[in-house]
């Protein structure tokens, strides 16, 4: 009977790691969605997708014809009841009026005042301004498109560096801490390996995904670019002198060795 060969080789020493293997996305650190405070259509886009951008400058202009039309009769109402209350007072001071009256019309200037004062926030909310000194980072929105209230139309990036965020299967969780030395791939980049950390774990799992998110720094010249799609091998142990042998050669725990011609 013809036995089937099999192939033998040494066992070598070399370099080893242990690690918990994880796909992420590449991400800022911080992202600043800007959206209106009140729906509107977009009047005028002043910046778009990798624009850098600084604090206060204007990223779109809302329509505000209604908004101004509303501040003009409001101002025109403070400025009637203002010249009321001056022609008052001097009244009242020469006891010509009642100071009853000149009250009332104090009370009602400052009314029409507190109404334009509401009337001008109202207006600013027509502009969308940065926060501070930014990139662009995504847009949506077009002019003459009608954005409702709370919906982002800009995602900023402000001076923070990127991260990935990786979800780590539950059952390997355990294994994973602040500060592991992580080894990362992209696609985008093939046969180049990044250098990260581990820098956070969320406390509470998906009980769907079965999975942790675990989020791993970047170094800031790194040349990968948010949305990129990254593996990610978190080191759990590493040996400079392992003991290595082929994958082959284990199983169930245990390693195929030769002795006299035959595996044991």
């Amino acid at each position: 009977v013809k036995l089937p060969s099999v192939a033998a080789a040494h066992p070598t020493r070399g370099p080893a790691v242990e690690a918990v293997y994880a796909t992420g996305t590449v991400e800022p650190t911080v992202m600043t969605p800007i959206a209106p405070r009140v729906g509107a259509r977009i009047a005028e886009l002043e910046a778009f997708e990798g624009y850098d951008v600084k604090k206060g400058q204007v990223l779109a202009r809302l329509e505000n014809k209604d908004v101004q039309g509303n501040l003009d009769q409001l101002a025109a109402q403070e400025k009637f009841a203002r010249q009321d209350y001056e022609r008052d007072a001097r009244l009242v001071k020469g006891g010509i009026i009642a100071q009853a009256t000149f009250d009332k019309a104090k009370s009602a200037w400052q009314a029409a005042n507190a109404a334009v004062q509401a009337a001008q926030a109202q207006a600013g909310y027509m502009l969308l301004t940065s926060p501070g000194d930014c990139r662009v980072i995504q847009r949506d929105g077009e002019v003459g498109q009608f954005i409702p209230i709370n919906q982002p139309v800009f995602w900023l990036s402000c001076a923070a560096p990127l991260r990935v965020s990786s979800q780590v299967d539950e059952e390997d969780i355990s294994l994973v801490a602040i500060g592991q030395k992580v080894l990362i791939r992209a696609d985008a980049f093939p046969g180049k390996i990044f250098t990260g950390k581990v820098l956070e774990m969320t406390p509470k799992g998906d009980p769907v995904a079965r999975s942790y998110r675990v989020r791993v720094s970047l170094p800031a010249d790194t040349p990968l670019r948010i949305g990129m799609t990254a593996e990610t091998n978190i080191v759990v142990h590493q040996s400079a002198n392992a003991l290595l042998v082929p994958s082959g050669a284990y199983a169930d725990g245990k390693v195929w060795v030769v002795r006299d011609g035959r595996l044991a």
